[in-house]
């Protein structure tokens, strides 16, 4: 049987399966991501590969890498990486010469929004294929069933639209990016600004980490969520909120059929959710005279990224 391999390399780990062309991954493999060196960061992978190469009967055709930074569009280059030592990187180049098959290079976010439509949220749905889609978790859009690269392959930056001029200091550099206000590091924050305070309305998160905020986790205020908290439930109805109004000022522009949400916050469920789809309505241009977009989770966790770089590498090759 034919299979590719999905490298997805962040600022902390390299994960990487060995995919089959219909999705599922075969088998899993992963490392600590030496992220000060490109070329160590280049033979971590390549280690990987070879590693799942050799333990499998399936034919490897190919290698695709999610990458966590800017990625040209040809795909050659990965011209910046806020978290790993990637300046102008020619990672394919440099990966190509010690792996011995094809690699395609993409950016994470773009490879998990291909993932999730090529097989998770956006292929499962009853009505069928959506061929418009926007993911949420860093940003990717697939517009009539193609990634949206843009001129120099770094469109799709979702996240650091900005929301709130002269807000909060991003990671990019700027302030008042979406992301700053609508992922799971703005609700974390949020959460332990609120621990931090000596509410008693935050109790239930306080005794959730000992009384130490720095000690509280997302999945801590999920979990107190949907135990009945009410404050960590308030603190998702405004994490929906953000991400909600965001969401609508993306479909003024690009009016996706389908918005999945990602990334470790979907986890909450309904609790984020309906906030989400509750915003996204009120806030929506021509609300109530257009179609609305369906907002789901996504389904394919933490696999997307590698699971859509897989994919994109087997349909590079296939083609």
């Amino acid at each position: 049987m034919t299979a590719t391999i999905g490298l997805d390399i962040g600022g902390t780990k390299i994960a990487a399966g060995l995919v089959s062309l219909d999705g599922q991954i075969i088998a899993e493999a992963r490392r600590d991501t030496p992220a000060h060196d490109p070329d160590r960061i280049a033979h971590e992978a390549a280690a990987l590969v070879a590693e799942l190469s050799g333990a499998t009967d399936h034919e490897v055709v190919g290698v695709g890498v999610a990458c966590a930074g800017f990625v040209n569009r040809t795909g050659s280059h990965v011209l910046f990486a806020p978290n790993l030592a990637w300046r102008d990187e020619p990672l394919k180049q440099r990966l190509e010469a010690i792996v011995n098959y094809p690699v395609t290079i993409e950016n994470d976010a773009n490879a998990a929004a291909w993932g999730e439509f090529r097989f998770g949220a956006a292929h499962s749905r009853a009505d069928g294929d959506e061929h418009h889609v926007v993911g949420l978790a860093g940003g990717g859009i697939v517009s009539d069933s193609k990634l949206l690269r843009g001129a120099y392959g770094v469109g799709g930056e979702l996240g650091h639209m900005r929301v709130v001029p002269g807000g909060l200091r991003c990671g990019c550099g700027n302030r008042g990016c979406w992301e700053m206000y609508g992922s799971g590091n703005a609700l974390l924050r949020e959460a332990r600004e609120l621990v931090a305070s000596g509410t008693p309305h935050a109790s239930a998160l306080s005794d959730a980490c000992g009384g130490d905020p720095a000690k509280l986790r997302g999945h801590d205020v999920t979990e107190v969520a949907q135990a009945g908290d009410a404050a960590a439930v308030e603190l998702l109805a405004d994490l929906g909120t953000w991400i909600g109004e965001g969401a609508a000022s993306v479909a003024a522009i690009l009016d996706p059929e389908l918005i999945v949400i990602g990334g470790g916050v979907a986890a909450a469920g309904d609790l984020l959710l309906e906030p989400i789809r509750a915003a996204y309505a009120r806030q929506l241009t021509g609300r109530g005279h257009r179609p609305v977009a369906g907002i789901v989770p996504a389904s394919l966790g933490n696999d997307a990224g590698l699971i859509g770089a897989a994919a994109l590498a087997a349909e590079g090759v296939l083609r």
